[in-house]
């Protein structure tokens, strides 16, 4: 799985760009797809806008963690793993027996979008089972991502040369692609382009970064974590249901 963003909506974190990364971290979003298509000749890839992109391949799929791509109403999700509650979440949304774990987030997505004005964590952490996903809305330009609180899949993402945000499962492609500067995605987090990273369990507590050092003192690597110590604002209850994503999140100092 690959999902490539530019600068300008995947907005990701500072604290990925290893200044030591040098020519490491050169590839562009063009480069990037090349990689990965050579890698993976059989897979699937979406050209977005501005070229940006995701793309999936299911060759060595694992059947504990499956690997699903949807694209519906213009919104594109991954979804690699899955939800022990799906029936439950099926039935929340008014889905058919036969609606995938893609399908789920994308309703629950545009039930949060559309309907609720109130935070991402208050769905995702409803979310039982082993899974991460990356969802990209191409009408509002909306990036939302997560993975589950234990980790169980693999989900990386990292800050190519030009900026752009890169997220695989696929630890040799983002090394190719980001350099030194690529680090695992926290678990039990959620990242959007208009609110950052946050915790689905702590929502009102930071996620820190941690940069991580060499024996010669250089920044080689950074790790993202929840910081109990460190509380956000509250996050509001009311507002526009129609821009939820301005009203219902407050970006994390």
């Amino acid at each position: 799985m690959l999902a490539v963003f530019e600068k300008a909506i995947g907005k990701p974190p500072q604290e990925l760009n290893i200044p030591s990364a040098g020519s490491e971290n050169s590839k562009t979003r063009k480069e990037i797809a090349e990689i990965f298509q050579s890698s993976w000749p059989e897979s699937t890839l979406y050209n977005l806008s501005n070229g940006n992109f995701m793309a999936l391949s299911n060759k060595n799929d694992n059947p504990l963690n499956p690997r699903s791509i949807v694209v519906m109403d213009d919104i594109f999700c991954i979804f690699i793993g899955t939800l022990e509650n799906i029936s439950e979440l099926r039935r929340h949304y008014g889905l058919s027996r036969q609606a995938t774990e893609s399908m789920v987030m994308i309703e629950a997505y545009k039930a949060l979008r559309d309907r609720a004005p109130y935070p991402p964590d208050q769905v995702i952490k409803d979310l039982q089972g082993k899974f991460a996903f990356i969802l990209f809305d191409s009408k509002s330009h909306t990036l939302f991502a997560a993975r589950d609180r234990d980790g169980n899949v693999d989900l990386k993402w990292g800050m190519a040369g030009d900026g752009s945000l890169v997220c695989s499962n696929d630890a040799n492609i983002i090394t190719k692609a980001c350099g030194k500067s690529c680090a695992p995605f926290p678990p039990g987090c959620i990242f959007m382009n208009g609110s950052g990273l946050l915790s689905f369990d702590h929502p009102l507590h930071k996620v820190k970064a941690i940069m991580r050092e060499d024996d010669n003192g250089q920044v080689c690597g950074v790790t993202f974590q929840v910081d109990l110590y460190a509380r956000i604002h509250s996050i509001p209850r009311t507002g526009s249901a129609a821009n939820w994503l301005d009203a219902a999140l407050v970006k994390a100092d």
